[in-house]
């Protein structure tokens, strides 16, 4: 019986050299690690340019939630400032709620990207800023509309810390889906208002400290795709210029 001969395996269709180890969710362009890490880092360097979101010299806080969107964030802030000489003074900035068994965690993360990529961390809280904690607020008002308090609070928790770290500009983790949802949440309400201004890259130009969002054209899926083994790897330490390198191995065609 004669054995079926196995598939060649695809090449990536960007540098025609090496295997392809991902279909890109973005594009649907089957590539391999090496050309995704490029192509991925290369669009946020685009976006930064064309909208002329940094000026040489300037002190930038980037909000760190811990999350997947702020840790890929800081991770591409800092390699891109090292490799296109920005000239930035970079900062991660974080806000301690008091909830919980839910921030602890998260604040773990950040610390240890303050470690992997040179960054200094300011973390300001509920508790220093208000002297109240959120479990203290839900304690005296209950659960309902809960979330819009926290909401609230830390907006301005996170507008206080960049004064005292007295940047120019904020830098959050906010990507093509998160602005599709907001886009869609102010159809619904008939938000027109927010709706003229939710898309924007730069928001509060006319305000204190502008904030950016580098990651507005970014696919959610692509940033899960470079956080996904960090999660794995949380008592690894991973040095600046090799995380990228260990992080999609494991999506496959």
């Amino acid at each position: 019986m004669e054995k079926t001969a196995k598939p060649k395996s695809r090449l990536c269709t960007l540098c025609n050299e090496k295997r392809a180890a991902l279909k890109r969710p973005k594009t649907l362009e089957q590539i391999c690690r090496e050309c995704f890490y490029t192509v991925f880092e290369d669009e946020i360097h685009r976006v930064i340019v064309d909208n002329q979101l940094f000026k040489p010299g300037e002190r930038i806080a980037i909000g760190a939630s811990g999350g997947k969107d702020s840790t890929v964030l800081a991770y591409v802030m800092s390699e891109l400032n090292r490799r296109h000489n920005y000239g930035l003074d970079l900062f991660l900035l974080s806000v301690d709620e008091g909830i919980t068994g839910y921030r602890d965690d998260s604040l773990e993360t950040v610390k240890r990207n303050e470690i992997q990529y040179g960054l200094p961390l300011k973390v300001v809280s509920y508790s220093e800023l208000y002297g109240w904690t959120m479990d203290e607020i839900v304690k005296l008002i209950g659960l309902k509309n809960n979330c819009t308090f926290c909401g609230v609070f830390r907006r301005q928790a996170l507008d206080r810390g960049a004064a005292l770290l007295k940047v120019d500009k904020l830098v959050t983790g906010h990507n093509a889906d998160d602005i599709a949802e907001t886009v869609l949440l102010n159809i619904l309400r008939g938000d027109i208002a927010r709706l003229g201004r939710c898309t924007s890259i730069i928001t509060g130009e006319d305000g204190p400290i502008p904030r950016c969002k580098p990651f507005k054209y970014t696919y959610e899926k692509e940033i899960v795709i470079l956080k996904s083994w960090t999660t794995s790897l949380q008592n690894v330490f991973i040095p600046p210029m090799r995380t990228a390198d260990l992080l999609v191995s494991s999506l496959k065609i």
